[in-house]
């Protein structure tokens, strides 16, 4: 796996973002989506091809409240 270069991402914090502190920040990075915990800014990073994360979203936007 090839490690992706992340010098040049755009961070945007996501629209389901409530404001409490509790968000995470998506970036359009070498054709994969990454994601990453806005609290740890320099930890982890998830990396998905944006066909999954478009399917991921369009799952999350059906979601109803209980």
């Amino acid at each position: 796996m090839t490690a992706l270069d992340l010098t040049r991402a755009q961070w945007r914090t996501s629209s389901r973002s409530v404001g409490n502190g509790n968000c995470v920040e998506v970036a359009g990075v070498g054709g994969r989506i990454a994601v990453r915990d806005s609290k740890d800014r320099g930890g982890p990073v998830l990396a998905f091809p944006t066909p999954a994360w478009r399917a991921f979203v369009d799952g999350v936007d059906g979601v109803r409240p209980a």
